[in-house]
């Protein structure tokens, strides 16, 4: 036996055992899923714009303009007219100075912290942050402490004890894994008593939460509070890629030392006109973003229903948390061969013993589906012996617990009516209630490009 055939085997005896599952079609609410029709429930495409007739139309314009690739990283032939114009746009919509786009969220956050700390510097970072945060802390060559999830207190005992150098703090607004939001407010406190930089990732709230679907930042009402925005491209707004949103000065900064950003090939034109079509069509169309908060309750409600530990909420992340891997992707496969598909989680993506079901609502979905969904669990659940009531229940959304400091104690540190009828993409309401066709302005590439409308 190899050594790779070894730890393949000891992999699968802990349950921890991998494959790809196949999409047939498009990320919408119901998929072909390995040659089975399924309701999808995993899926990031909150706002269900990654099939929108629109932005697949704007992606094949910019192929048949632009390519398919960009041919060259950044620096080098990679930076199209494509590029910069969706860079004001989202400058614009986070209400920034400026935007830098970087191929995906991965790289983004090691490219931020990689160019913002280095040896000698120390990044504070949320024990539950993103793999791709804690690469980029790895990475950097900081030293890293990392406080106990959304817990002041602990940040702040770790701020007066191990700062030095240049200082980061590092968090998601929006925990990938439970949905739970961020302590924003008592971050930014944190930042400025401590003379620190405050990164955030809201790749999961764009789209989700804030005025307009334009974040947990501006939910917060703390726009121009923050020294770093990273965002995404490829959940809500349905495409591909990632952005960074700052001032021009650090902008300029990243631009020179961010390294994924120097050494990657820029973004296709097709996902940045995808993206590009997609920011538009979530200003124009706010609804969207209440409908899918209001889905995500109906969700909740019936899990409830069920037996299941879920509280209610807007957030579109609702995890049940089973415990051990084999119980995890038992229940998993259980639901798949009842029609629904929501995929297992497991260590390392999450912590020992919190193996579960990940399950993601969209805009797109019907009450009638989500319901639907929430018996089956419940069913699935059952048919492999687990009792819904008995599952651990997942962290609230806004709950926030503002520890007292004791000075000599170590800290660890290490909504409205929901439709019945299928959300129509070509006819989506607006935000007076009425039906207006989407279909009479379709994106145009020369329009976006020739830069801001007179009003």
């Amino acid at each position: 036996m190899s050594e790779i055939t070894g730890r393949l085997a000891e992999l699968e005896r802990m349950g921890l055992g991998r494959r790809l599952r196949m999409v047939s079609g498009p990320q919408g609410a119901n998929v072909l899923l390995d040659g089975r029709p399924v309701l999808l429930l995993c899926s990031n495409n909150y706002l269900g714009l990654a099939d929108h007739p629109r932005v697949r139309e704007a992606a094949a314009d910019a192929a048949m303009r632009w390519g398919v690739g960009a041919g060259a990283s950044r620096l080098v032939s990679g930076t199209m007219t494509i590029h910069r114009r969706l860079e004001e746009r989202l400058a614009a919509f986070e209400r920034v100075e400026a935007c830098l786009l970087f191929g995906s969220g991965y790289l983004a956050n090691i490219g931020v912290l990689g160019a913002l700390a280095g040896a000698g510097d120390t990044i504070f970072s949320d024990e539950l942050n993103h793999a791709s945060i804690v690469d980029g802390c790895r990475l950097s060559r900081a030293a890293v402490s990392v406080y106990g999830h959304r817990d002041l207190g602990a940040l702040e005992w770790a701020l007066r004890r191990h700062g030095r150098g240049r200082r980061v703090i590092v968090t998601d607004t929006v925990f990938s894994m439970d949905g739970d939001v961020a302590p924003l407010a008592g971050l930014v406190e944190l930042a400025r008593a401590y003379d620190a930089r405050l990164v955030v990732d809201e790749a999961h709230a764009t789209g989700n939460l804030g005025p307009g679907g334009r974040g947990a930042v501006a939910e917060a009402g703390l726009e121009g509070e923050v020294d770093v925005i990273v965002g995404t491209l490829g959940k809500a707004l349905g495409s591909y890629g990632a952005y960074v949103c700052a001032s021009a000065e650090l902008i300029r900064y990243l631009l020179n030392t961010a390294r994924p950003l120097i050494f990657s090939t820029a973004p296709p034109p097709p996902a940045a006109a995808g993206a590009l079509a997609a920011l538009e069509l979530l200003e124009q169309r706010p609804r969207r973003v209440q409908r899918l908060k209001a889905n995500a309750r109906v969700l909740r409600r019936a899990l409830a229903d069920e037996g299941f530990p879920v509280e209610d909420g807007e957030m579109p992340i609702v995890p049940l948390i089973v415990g051990e891997p084999d119980a995890a992707m038992s229940l998993c496969q259980e639901a798949i061969e009842l029609g629904v598909f929501a995929q297992g989680i497991r260590p390392p993506t999450v912590a020992p013993g919190s193996s579960r079901l990940r399950i993601t609502t969209m805009a797109s979905h019907t009450r009638a589906e989500l319901e639907l969904a929430a018996g089956v669990f419940g069913q699935a659940a059952r048919r492999i012996g687990l009792d819904p009531r008995s599952l651990e229940p997942g962290l609230p959304e806004r709950e926030v617990s503002i520890a007292a400091v004791d000075a000599e104690a170590p800290v660890a540190t290490t909504v409205l009516a929901m439709a019945s009828e299928p959300f129509d993409l070509e006819r989506e309401p607006d935000a007076a209630g009425g039906g207006t066709p989407m279909a009479e302005a379709p994106f145009d590439i020369e329009r976006e490009l020739a830069g801001p409308r007179a009003a």
